[in-house]
């Protein structure tokens, strides 16, 4: 007689089953349906808005990035400048999405999920750039004077109060995604990278990253704009610069990169080991959630930070936002995506047969997650600094814990803002240093059924999210044509 699950075996495998379902569109192991639910909603969603916008994201996005050169007169209209937000915004953003995540999508799907990225980022775009309009909005001031927003208060203030409910939904699924993707997923992610490098225990670099979170979510959402408007801009530059060197050591297998990425996206070409999934449609699907989770458009976290921008115009804001998710996913993933796929070098594949044969490209190996990315750069940057550390690895690995750094606090802002608004603004310091504790602890755990949590809690506050955006989408567009009081104010 075999013996049956235990109860927390029981409990994972539940979660694990509700989270395939949500996003990958199974149930028991069977596919049920052929596109995931999320993915049908988001992308629903976003195309609606794109076409109502008439396709304003795309067509304005010159204007978006003329933005950032041009001075902030409205220092008193909020928080923190424009470009802060963004910056802000960009922290969360920019993350292990962009280095494990991008290598998991092409694992998954081939090297077309890039292609999807591509896609879903366009279309996401329209979603950023109606929550960024909306937060500014329907944003409020508090009576510390203090101005706060995000999709809690467009549904409650744009939509009235027997919508209340849908803010508080979002609140909860926000509260739980924070501390499970924002906070223990990132701080076990800085923990592995740092304690490579420095052969600390992975408690003693929970220590670490937790203090250094402290002593900056300690000042709010100033003191958070004021770290991530001059670390992001630095981290994401040096990144690029990184990658370009890459490409260009390898410039001669770019455009066989970029063949391959065309022709996986519509054939489903996948790994040399054969097909890792189905084809096309595991493509799209893989491209599709792992450029959802890098970019967060329609998400609901990002308008939390654009809500404090020190502007009245919610169309310049929204410009910003849209723009966040241009460089997340069409700049910086991309980046990834193709040092993956054209850095030349020789990387272990084991096959059917147990013998292990040599790969040119780090993606057609047994290599996943953060180590394909972290072979690719080693191999386009393979001197020796210290050890066996070689340059790309440690620029790799630096990279990861600087975009880890900041995802954490920013996220740290995300939930105090569910914690705040659920429960009253007596909460924000006790939830600082509750969240501080919980990157130590995260830091040293097991976090599987953390990871799949946190899939079901971000479903469970982008669906109330996208209601209020598909609602309030006649708004938008009346915000894009420069209405800047468009909508009705509800008390």
């Amino acid at each position: 007689m075999a013996n049956s699950p235990s109860p927390m075996q029981g409990f994972y495998d539940g979660v694990t089953n509700v989270s395939d379902f949500i996003w990958g569109g199974t149930w028991h192991g069977e596919q049920v349906l052929l596109f995931p639910p999320m993915v049908v909603i988001l992308l629903g969603v976003g195309i609606w808005i794109m076409i109502g916008l008439r396709f304003y994201p795309i067509t304005h996005l010159g204007m978006a990035f003329a933005g950032l050169f041009k001075k902030n007169d409205d220092k008193e209209k909020g928080e923190i400048s424009p470009f802060a937000a963004l910056s802000t915004a960009l922290s969360g953003q920019v993350g292990t999405g962009n280095l494990a995540g991008v290598a998991t999508a092409i694992t998954l799907g081939g090297p077309g999920a890039l292609f999807w990225m591509w896609v879903t980022a366009l279309i996401g775009m329209s979603l950023a750039f109606a929550e960024g309009s909306l937060a500014i909005r329907f944003r409020e001031k508090g009576p510390d004077g203090h101005f706060r927003g995000g999709p809690m208060n467009y549904i409650r203030n744009g939509l009235g109060k027997k919508w209340g409910w849908l803010a508080v939904v979002f609140c909860i699924g926000l509260l739980f995604s924070s501390i499970a993707t924002g906070n223990m997923i990132q701080a076990n992610s800085f923990a592995d990278s740092f304690s490579g490098l420095t052969g600390l225990p992975e408690w003693g670099s929970g220590i670490v990253v937790a203090v250094a979170v402290f002593a900056v979510i300690i000042g709010g959402i100033k003191s958070i704009g004021a770290i991530a408007e001059k670390v992001v801009p630095f981290m994401a530059l040096v990144y690029l610069v990184m990658a370009f060197i890459a490409l260009a050591l390898n410039f001669t297998a770019i455009p066989g990169a970029f063949a391959t990425i065309f022709e996986s996206a519509f054939t489903g070409h996948a790994a040399a080991g054969g097909f890792v999934g189905a084809g096309m449609i595991l493509a799209i699907r893989s491209g599709v959630a792992r450029g959802l989770f890098s970019n967060e458009a329609g998400q609901g976290s990002t308008p939390i930070a654009h809500a404090v921008a020190q502007t009245d115009d919610p169309a310049k804001q929204g410009r910003f936002a849209m723009m966040g998710t241009f460089i997340d996913t069409i700049i910086i993933c991309t980046a990834t995506g193709l040092v993956m796929l054209a850095v030349q070098g020789a990387f272990p594949h084991t096959g059917a047969d147990g013998a292990v044969v040599m790969q040119n490209t780090v993606w057609t190996s047994d290599l996943r997650g953060f180590a394909m990315t972290e072979a690719a750069y080693a191999t386009a940057f393979p001197m020796i600094l210290f050890g066996t550390v070689t340059l790309g690895g440690l620029v790799a690995s630096i990279a990861l814990i600087l975009f880890v750094f900041t995802t954490l606090i920013t996220w740290g802002y995300y939930g105090e803002r569910a914690a705040t608004y659920l429960f009253g603004m007596k909460l924000a310091i006790p939830f600082r240093l509750f969240w501080v504790v919980m990157i130590f602890i995260g830091s040293f755990q097991e976090i599987e059924l953390v990871w799949r949590l946190g899939d079901i809690a971000n479903a469970a506050m982008a669906l109330p999210n996208l209601i209020a955006l598909a609602l309030l989408s006649g708004v938008v567009f009346a915000l894009a044509k420069g209405n800047k009081t468009a909508g009705k104010d509800h008390e």
